[in-house]
């Protein structure tokens, strides 16, 4: 199977995990060895300044950036901050995905995420989804996920509630269609 990295998965209505329910998760890397996405549409009840506050970095508490909501981004690590950003030249500890999202751990970049030299766009996700080795592709056979080509605009600038069924309706069907039953042919 090709790689799935710069891809969403869409869980699809019949998936009832409470941690995947209706979740958006960003592929960040699939190879052999299995595959780490971040959920980008389950937010917590947490602000990215409280979770600064938490981890004792200093932070602009004034700023819209302090008010964003962190997403748990899956079931593992969910201690460990994860954060995806729009490009931004200068974050040597950020790795690209893509053109247009990078991601990093860093706490330099979590210390900018509030003033004035953060990127233009970010979400931080506590905890990543991960899956060992053919575990994706079993899950994908059982016809627990639609795939799509990442859009950062779904995870940059759509509001959550609204990630899945944006990320449905780029696939052109309507979700009320979907079978739960898989086919194979």
């Amino acid at each position: 199977m090709q790689s799935l990295a710069n891809h969403f998965l869409i869980a699809m209505p019949n998936l009832q995990d409470p941690l995947f329910k209706h979740s958006v998760t960003y592929i960040c890397e699939h190879n052999e060895e299995g595959a780490m996405g971040l959920i980008v549409n389950h937010p917590i009840d947490v602000t990215v300044g409280e979770l600064l506050d938490q981890i004792e970095i200093d932070n602009d508490k004034s700023s819209s950036a302090a008010e964003q909501t962190v997403f748990a981004g899956g079931p593992v690590h969910t201690d460990r901050g994860f954060v995806l950003h729009t490009p931004k030249i200068g974050y040597a500890s950020s790795k690209e995905l893509s053109s247009d999202i990078m991601i990093t751990t860093s706490k330099d970049v979590l210390a900018s995420l509030t003033y004035h030299d953060s990127p233009e766009a970010f979400i931080i996700t506590l905890g990543y989804s991960g899956w060992e080795k053919g575990q994706l592709e079993k899950e994908i056979l059982e016809n627990s996920w639609l795939i799509i080509q990442a859009d950062p605009e779904i995870i940059f600038s759509t509001p959550p509630e609204k990630r899945w069924e944006k990320a449905v309706s780029m696939l052109g069907i309507d979700i009320a269609q979907l079978s739960n039953q898989a086919g194979h042919a």
